[in-house]
């Protein structure tokens, strides 16, 4: 049985309390999670690079065991302004930055509409060229009420078997029951559908049409059995940037931290550097 992944400090945001950790020591690096996850998709990856990096860890506005409440802005813009009021609370003006799934759309948003500089970026199966979005995604996000006000235990199978398809490999139970918690129960299953709904694909576009200005190193990682978001939209992603370096990883879901996560670490710990 893992430890229990407990993020110890909190920040109070324009639009929030904010859960967030850091561990290891060394050069910057913070870690974006994506949707329907948290931080706790990082962990091992997180102990690993915490080797040689001051680790970051959050959960957005809206995930995990951060804050949830009616009417939260969860959109890319909303988390977008939220990373940057964390990047200066943590005082960290160059960092490394590592994003999965949505948080690679909020990384870029950040660096190439809001001018943060990163040191180097990593993109995990990320959402960052359209079109993105599962096909359940993408039918709750063109606003489907009927799923919204399901009864809750038909919505509980509803997020476990969502989550259950973003790997390739079946994901161990106490994983799956971790990822399922947080989005059940009175606030949980508002927050679960709120989060899709906000998602507006038009968000992408301006930071997708400004990709082949990235002058930052640049990695994207992923997942050859991703079924969400399909390699073809890595290779795409990465033909765009200058420079960058691709990585298609076997037997991997769009969730490679949790089937490959010591692959993921290697690759990551290399582009990195100490």
């Amino acid at each position: 049985m893992e430890s229990p992944w407990t993020l110890g400090q909190t920040f109070d945001s324009s639009n929030g309390q904010i859960a967030w950790d850091r561990l290891g020591s060394g050069p910057p690096v913070v870690l974006l999670h994506g949707t329907p996850f948290s931080s706790y998709v990082w962990r091992e990856v997180a102990e690993a690079l915490g080797q040689d990096h001051t680790v970051y860890v959050w959960d957005m506005p809206g995930f995990g065991q951060s804050q949830k409440f009616d009417g939260q802005d969860v959109s890319l813009p909303g988390q977008q302004r939220v990373f940057t009021e964390l990047l200066d609370h943590w005082g960290l003006e160059s960092p490394a930055v590592v994003a999965h799934d949505i948080g690679g759309a909020i990384a870029l948003r950040t660096t190439l509409l809001g001018g943060v500089p990163f040191d180097r970026l990593a993109l995990v199966d990320a959402v960052a060229v359209q079109p993105w979005g599962s096909p359940f995604y993408r039918l709750v996000n063109e606003g489907s009420d009927v799923l919204a006000a399901l009864p809750p235990q038909m919505h509980e199978a509803v997020v476990r078997s969502y989550i259950s398809g973003a790997t390739h490999r079946e994901l161990r139970t106490e994983v799956r029951e971790t990822l399922v918690e947080p989005w059940l129960g009175e606030r949980g299953q508002p927050a679960f559908y709120r989060q899709i709904t906000q998602a507006d694909l038009r968000d992408t576009d301006a930071a997708e049409a400004r990709l082949d200005t990235l002058a930052m190193p640049v990695t994207v990682i992923w997942g050859a059995e991703d079924a969400w978001i399909p390699p073809e939209r890595a290779e795409r992603l990465a033909r765009t940037i200058p420079n960058a370096e691709l990585h298609i990883l076997r037997d991997s879901g769009h969730l490679v931290q949790e089937d490959a996560p010591a692959r993921v670490s290697a690759l990551l710990r290399s582009f990195l550097g100490t």
